[in-house]
């Protein structure tokens, strides 16, 4: 199947080009009508536009966080209700969740804090879109070319690396392989609605970091207080200091199977 994909230049999106080698790219300064152009012969798309959210935000970032992401997909899906696309596969983030609460699909009420309101907002939009429409809520998402790991491993493998803060908050995370599948699981099986991209073990920060000293052969005595991450990242900072506790719960009763389900065995694949 020939697949279209905005976001392309990101992390998820160039392992997805690796499954999905017959591929066009949606630019962020297409208009409607150059994307519905690419789409001619493509059967789905996946939306992955986005700016990227760990980053020190202000008030002018947060509107780039937003546009990027709803702005975008407004284009998009008004293409794609003008074209022969068969699915529409959009991602939204584990983000919309409240924190400090085990969460799965059902979960209500959502978040109401900046992340919450944004996921919900660019889910709302994709879901205008009038052909088989699925949304995958991403973890924290570790593979071996970027994303979250990449730039965990550098203070890690000098020794460095810690638990922030009290090391409680729930990390919900995902291996960038299992993504991949759960983007075939759901072409192949024509799920629709919201999905989960989560492992089904999600860790507190404390578990998470010992593991990957224990995979990496690494001390991780040395704690980085949470207003260190504050400092750095201002508002931006609860991307990494929110507890989000996520099941994937709907892929599960859809009988997708994890291959890393553990994440010892997720970082040992990733960091052999």
């Amino acid at each position: 199947m020939k697949v279209a994909i905005s976001g392309a230049s990101g992390f998820v999106a160039n392992a997805l080009k690796k499954r999905f080698p017959n591929f066009v790219v949606i630019e962020r300064k297409d208009d409607v009508e150059a994307i519905k152009q690419k789409l001619e012969g493509v059967g789905a798309v996946f939306n992955l536009s986005g700016a990227p959210i760990v980053a020190r935000w202000n008030e002018a970032y947060k509107k780039v966080l937003y546009t990027s992401r709803i702005e975008t997909t407004k284009k998009l899906v008004e293409a794609i209700n003008q074209s022969e696309i068969e699915h529409f596969i959009s991602t939204s983030a584990v983000g919309i969740y409240p924190n400090n609460t085990p969460c799965d699909e059902r979960t209500l009420p959502l978040g109401d804090d900046f992340l919450g309101k944004l996921a919900q907002d660019w889910e709302a939009e994709a879901l205008k879109c009038t052909k088989l429409t699925t949304i995958l809520r991403f973890g924290v998402v570790l593979g071996p070319d970027g994303g979250a790991l990449s730039k965990m491993l550098p203070a890690f493998k000098l020794g460095l690396g810690g638990i922030i803060g009290d090391g409680r908050m729930m990390t919900s995370w995902i291996d960038i392989d299992d993504l991949v599948a759960i983007y075939a699981f759901v072409l192949e099986h024509q799920c629709e609605g919201i999905y989960n991209a989560t492992a089904p073990q999600p860790l507190s920060n404390y578990d998470f970091t010992k593991i990957l000293g224990k995979v990496l052969h690494r001390p991780t005595f040395l704690p980085i207080p949470s207003f260190m991450i504050k400092l750095l990242f201002g508002e931006g900072s609860t991307v990494l200091l929110d507890s989000k506790e996520v099941y994937p719960k709907a892929l599960l009763e859809k009988g997708f199977t994890f291959k890393y389900g553990e994440l010892e065995k997720s970082l040992i694949k990733i960091l052999a």
